[in-house]
């Protein structure tokens, strides 16, 4: 008896499910936007966002330069948030700010915006495209909103997206030295740091940079060893005098006691 009643249970279950797909395709394929815009914000409230996302986008261009857009926009935008599409969410914030400039929602979507396309920001091996949008939509927040409340937020979401950026330019200038490509290696170094003079790798950079160079010495042909043993002792001298209690010093040291013998032999 009790399988019996399960049983009439699911398929009305079932029936009521089937019934209310259908439903809702009538309502995607029919013209009453009226009705697409109040569904659209009751799923949105019932946390159905793949049924409201659906609707909204198609009432969207309806609404445009009426009164309702504003919202319409806003709210097809959070969908897309919620519905985690960060990199589309994150466009489409932006695309809002510019066309409702002076909207109530203008500071929070500002701020979704350079959040969204920090949630899309991959690991640092990766492309960073999202890391460098989501870098310069976050300072543009800060510019505009210079007192907001999410000011301390914004600045740790900034500290970390540069910190990843620093990663791959440091990780991928230390791959040329891995993989023996030593001139390459010392100059990808020497840029990385220029680009980031503040790189939480820079002691790693300037023990690399004379290490590649002293390496590529080394290696070369006699006509070429004397100039390069010199840019290697600049190099070992600059990470001497930056880091004297340094992690690398034994070796630099080392490294720079042969390059000067070998300087003074060539003198």
């Amino acid at each position: 008896m009790n399988y019996r009643i399960l049983k009439v249970a699911v398929a009305v279950l079932a029936i009521g499910i089937l019934c209310g797909c259908g439903e809702y395709n009538k309502l995607l394929k029919g013209n009453d936007y009226e009705l697409k815009y109040t569904k659209a914000f009751e799923y949105y409230e019932a946390k159905k966002y793949d049924k409201a996302l659906a609707l909204f986008e198609q009432i969207m261009p309806i609404y445009k330069g009426l009164d309702k857009g504003e919202k319409v926009m806003y709210y097809f935008t959070m969908t897309n948030y919620l519905v985690k599409d960060y990199y589309s969410a994150g466009y489409y914030f932006r695309k809002f700010c510019q066309t409702y400039p002076h909207s109530e929602y203008n500071e929070q979507a500002m701020y979704m915006g350079a959040y969204c396309y920090y949630l899309d920001s991959p690991k640092s091996s990766l492309d960073q495209e999202s890391t460098n949008l989501a870098i310069n939509e976050l300072e543009m927040f800060l510019s505009k909103y210079p007192d907001t409340q999410k000011k301390d937020s914004c600045n740790i979401l900034l500290d970390e997206l540069r910190l990843k950026l620093q990663t791959k330019s440091y990780d991928n200038a230390y791959l040329y030295y891995k993989l023996g490509y030593l001139k390459a290696a010392s100059i990808s170094l020497r840029n990385s740091l220029d680009e980031f003079p503040d790189s939480p790798y820079r002691e790693d950079i300037l023990y690399y940079i004379p290490k590649s160079l002293y390496q590529y010495a080394e290696n070369s042909v006699p006509d070429k060893k004397f100039e390069r043993y010199q840019d290697a002792s600049v190099n070992l001298n600059t990470y001497i005098k930056s880091y004297p209690n340094g992690k690398y010093i034994r070796d630099v040291e080392k490294m720079k006691k042969d390059v000067d013998t070998k300087l003074k032999a060539y003198n």
